[in-house]
């Protein structure tokens, strides 16, 4: 698999990543048309840095970022487990000396990868800030830190 930037035709097939995800998840509600996940891909693309992971088959996976802020990161199923999230990570990880992201309070995977990727929560919160109304946390990774 290679890191590509996305392009505009790619909204679609990220925007099927993100809902795979959604789907996989009991926990999360499913708020958004499949032509939704794909308006909101194409701004995604139009205004930051999204990176594509990609084979032969097209986009297995993307992560979105303007400047220290992570929007999204999201694999296919079939690219889970593999180390492609630390690949995307990574790279954003050598364009920035500090990330940050949101995740889920609920989404223990996703906090045990961003810990084993050396960010740390600084910010837990109700929910009532986003838009499925459920707990995040904060988190962020700093070059500095990561060195110690």
């Amino acid at each position: 698999m290679k890191l590509v930037p996305a392009r505009p035709k790619d909204a679609a097939a990220l925007g099927r990543i993100m809902a795979a995800w959604i789907a996989d998840t009991t926990w999360i509600a499913n708020l958004h048309t499949p032509q939704q996940d794909t308006d909101f891909l194409t701004r995604l693309i139009g205004r930051m840095d999204v990176l594509t992971l990609r084979n032969w088959r097209g986009p297995q996976g993307f992560l979105a970022r303007e400047d220290e802020e992570v929007h999204a990161l999201y694999l296919s199923p079939a690219a889970r487990g593999q180390g492609n999230g630390t690949q995307l990570l990574n790279h954003a990880k050598a364009q920035s000396g500090t990330l940050r992201l949101w995740t889920f309070q609920e989404n223990a995977g996703a906090r045990r990868f961003y810990a084993r990727e050396g960010f740390r929560e600084v910010e837990l919160t109700d929910g009532s800030g986003n838009d499925e109304k459920l707990p995040d946390a904060r988190l962020v990774w700093a070059k500095e830190e990561a060195r110690r």
